[in-house]
């Protein structure tokens, strides 16, 4: 139930007091001072706020005269307080909704509005070029755990009044703001009012996982279908260009991920580089990270087949053939090997920087050397996975690369224990993946290929030159 500010600051002081837990917390500051012989008191979280600032307020404050205080909180707002962000609230649970959040907020008696000045300022880090979404040519700058941050680093490059920037919130008890970014006449109209009916129906006590919570909120059916519904990024250039588009951009604070809706399998697989290089080296490297990601996927199950059936080998290939004894079938080992290579990148993620070289190191001669020598391994084995695995990072979305890693895993499963038909099985399977999966506005996931756009199709393939804007 609501409860409104009330006229007599000794009530709301009291309110306040015992909601916030003042005297227990010692990083929430009450201070009870006088302006213009009116009581007041002013609420401070320590550390999210700009000392200089707040001196500077509380020096104009004490010389206003009695004279000069207004009766009511809104004519305080605008003639007596030197600073722009300042908002009213009459409702004590958004009054404390906005203090956690880090705004100060100052009670006056006779008042029936509580003053929120907004002179915030969060802990952040640079703004500098993420570590996954690297670039060889363009922008070094990239999000951070702010939010403010990240919409102005998008203001920066879409000068035009026709960016939105819509705030909410979610979470019962994080409270966690939330901002849609879109271009005003260029996102369609019906899948963003469907994006703000599922944020506003959202019920979660918080997003502790920040994009991955609002993405299974967003989208809580299929979780069996291991292709991303969402693109990420942590680059402004490629969550404006996105904007620009028509895309609509979700930002989400304390996190240093945009998610791109909707985004289709040929949108993820996107980057940055394919349009900071001219055209022919942006087509170059497009292609060859879809065929790279393509032969990735199939490349294992297949040669797998084929030792299982050497006469199928064509005559020019007969090199992959294995020559040395089999100890371990070639299905177990390629599975363990899968497995191995997810272990190593773990332990380099707990690895210190300054042992992760000598460990990784010592790991490539451990898996390279003594386990084939021991016959755990064939060496045909570890080339075709070292393959594999370097592939993997041909693109920078992690999920994609965890979906082809599942489907490329029930291949060789399936190949395993059914020859021929377990691998047409595993591509059935892979094909009715793509084909069932949905965005998250309902288009399909692989436009426009499905329903089929040529022009479009060809721009996905082709890094086509920029159109050129007629001269003033």
């Amino acid at each position: 139930m609501k409860s409104d500010i009330s006229q007599k600051m000794k009530d709301n002081f009291n309110i306040f007091n015992e909601r916030m837990h003042v005297n227990e917390n010692f990083d929430i500051i009450s201070r009870v001072i006088t302006i213009g012989n009116r009581a007041c008191c002013l609420y401070v979280i320590d550390g999210l706020n700009k000392d200089e600032i707040l001196e500077k307020i509380l020096e104009f404050f004490y010389r206003i005269p009695e004279k000069d205080m207004p009766d009511n909180a809104w004519d305080f707002s605008q003639l007596l307080i030197p600073y722009g962000e300042v908002d009213l609230y009459t409702d004590i649970d958004e009054t404390i909704t906005m203090l956690l959040s880090g705004v100060p907020i100052l009670l006056v008696d006779g008042y029936l509005q509580a003053l929120a000045i907004d002179f915030r300022t969060y802990p952040a880090r640079g703004v500098e070029e993420p570590e996954k979404d690297k670039v060889l040519r363009g922008s070094k700058d990239g999000f951070v755990e702010t939010i403010v941050f990240n919409t102005a680093l998008i203001r920066r490059r879409i000068r035009h009044p026709d960016l939105m920037m819509e705030i909410t919130s979610v979470g019962d008890s994080s409270h966690t703001d939330i901002v849609l970014s879109y271009m005003k006449g260029r996102a369609d109209e019906k899948f963003l009012r469907k994006i703000r009916d599922r944020l506003n129906r959202i019920r979660v006590d918080a997003l502790t996982m920040n994009t991955e919570s609002l993405a299974e909120c967003l989208f809580d059916n299929r979780w069996w279908n291991p292709f991303p519904k969402f693109k990420y990024t942590e680059r402004p250039d490629t969550a404006a260009a996105a904007i620009l588009e028509g895309s609509i951009i979700i930002l989400i604070d304390n996190s240093p991920s945009a998610m791109v809706l909707p985004s289709t399998l040929f949108e993820i697989t996107e980057e940055a580089d394919d349009y900071y290089f001219p055209p022919l080296t942006g087509t170059y490297l497009r292609l060859s990270r879809l065929l790279i990601n393509l032969v990735a996927l199939f490349f294992t199950p297949l040669w797998l087949l084929l030792m299982h059936h050497p006469e199928w080998v064509p005559g020019g290939l007969a090199f992959i053939q294995i020559t040395e004894p089999v100890n371990v079938p070639l299905v177990i080992q390629l599975l363990i090997l899968e497995f191995a290579i997810d272990g190593l990148k773990l332990a380099s993620m707990n690895t210190p920087s300054m042992l992760s070289t000598p460990l990784s190191v010592v790991a490539g001669i451990v898996l390279g050397d003594f386990t084939v020598s021991s016959g755990w391994f064939n060496s045909e084995t570890m080339l075709y996975m070292a393959f594999v695995a370097i592939a993997n990072y041909s693109q920078a979305s992690y999920e994609l690369g965890y979906a082809l890693k599942f489907l490329r895993m029930l291949m060789l499963i399936l190949t395993g224990l059914f020859d021929f038909w377990g691998l047409a099985a595993g591509v059935v399977i892979t094909l009715l993946a793509l084909l069932c999966n949905r965005t998250l506005s309902g288009q399909s996931y692989l436009y426009p290929l499905i329903p089929f756009r040529g022009r479009e199709l060809m721009r996905r393939f082709l890094r086509i030159p920029l159109p050129k804007t007629r001269s003033r």
